[in-house]
């Protein structure tokens, strides 16, 4: 029997929901694509490209702790479509604000995940 807190939601359906409300608390012009992890049955991987950010794209991990939490990990930031460090200060302020948007569209889609 599963714990009342788990995660109940099939990863396709969670990832479908994700790509229609993501969308709509990034910047526009923004564009991101979510996709199943196939290594993890409670995560998804989430890739932005940044608008009017000298193209910049940004890849996380977005694991569910259970049905109300997420941990977000940063796995790649990339501009011009190469690797770069992401220590610097602008790229700090863009995981973070991105990183956000991702605790926001979880905390958004709390009533599907927390069935």
């Amino acid at each position: 029997m599963a714990k009342s807190n788990e995660l109940q939601l099939d990863q396709e359906q969670l990832a479908e929901a994700w790509r229609q409300t993501l969308p709509e608390l990034l910047q526009s012009g923004d564009r991101c694509k979510v996709q199943p992890d196939e290594a993890d049955q409670k995560a998804l991987r989430v890739s932005i490209d940044i608008a009017g950010h000298q193209a910049y794209n940004i890849d996380f991990k977005v694991g569910y702790v259970d049905s109300r939490e997420v941990k977000v990990e940063l796995i790649d930031v990339e501009k011009d479509q190469k690797a770069i460090d992401e220590r610097g200060g602008l790229v700090q302020e863009l995981i973070h604000d991105y990183t956000r948007h991702l605790h926001e569209c979880a905390q958004s889609l709390h009533q599907l995940t927390h069935a």
